[in-house]
């Protein structure tokens, strides 16, 4: 069996558009500038698709000076750079965590806040600040991102989802938010991976990523469907007591 690392997709911002690159730094948690910024409520709470699903819209790409956010729904863009050195500390919450962040300048929150049509905040996570992964799974840290470090995909995987979806509706992979596509090899192989090893990096692949409604966000219009999620739940629905009926796809690495 022949696989291949068929693609590397960073995200600057939690929950905006990310972006493919040839090559990526690996840090010590995630890919360099990998979920470093995100958008937090008056509480400090992490915002995303889930509850604003016109996040899709906002894509980032690469600048000579660091990123570009762009709504395309008008073509708007805002610059922001790839770290923050200094600015006023704030703590933030993503799920269950609670870490430090500094707090960006107002005039790239109220960019987003007017947008996105409610009070935001845009945060940058410095280095000294440490997440924990779920040391259940694993030892290590993470960035903004919604629990591990990266998130692996095999292409076939989605190519047999697709197969399955009636209608012949098609999802893009963009909708799961991977950080490493794989190619080749069979659909879900990644589910019994325990490690792998692109060139000399070595990645040990720790918990099934469980899906949510962002997966049914068209990430060019922000509007939502059924499919994939409902697809989805008829085959790769895990049952077992310890999940509580999650729908997987795709691994924690």
């Amino acid at each position: 069996m022949s696989l291949s690392l068929a693609s590397i997709h960073v995200y600057p911002v939690k929950s905006l558009g990310g972006f493919e690159v040839a090559e990526a730094r690996l840090t010590d948690r995630g890919l360099e500038h990998d979920r470093r910024w995100m958008l937090v409520d008056g509480n400090g709470r992490f915002v995303s698709q889930r509850e604003v699903q016109e996040m899709a819209c906002l894509h980032t790409s690469p600048s000579p000076e660091g990123f570009r956010v762009t709504d395309i729904r008008n073509g708007d863009t805002l610059d922001l750079p790839w770290e923050l050195s200094s600015g006023p500390g704030e703590e933030v919450v993503v799920w269950e965590d609670r870490m430090s962040a500094t707090k960006a300048m107002p005039a790239p929150s109220a960019w987003f806040s007017a947008r996105l049509q409610r009070t935001l905040e845009l945060v940058y996570m410095p280095d000294h600040t440490e997440r924990n992964v779920d040391r259940n799974y694993a030892e290590g840290i993470t960035s903004f991102s919604d629990g591990f470090p990266y998130l692996i995909i095999s292409q076939a995987s989605l190519d047999e989802l697709n197969a399955r979806i009636p209608m012949g509706e098609r999802v893009s992979m963009e909708r799961f938010r991977p950080n490493l596509v794989v190619a080749g090899g069979v659909p879900f192989q990644e589910d019994a991976w325990s490690r792998i090893h692109v060139g000399a990096a070595r990645f040990d692949v720790v918990k099934p990523c469980s899906r949510c409604i962002i997966t049914t966000t068209d990430q060019r219009t922000g509007e939502r469907s059924k499919e994939p999620l409902r697809t989805l739940a008829t085959f790769r629905r895990d049952l077992s007591p310890a999940r509580t009926g999650k729908v997987d796809f795709g691994m924690n690495a």
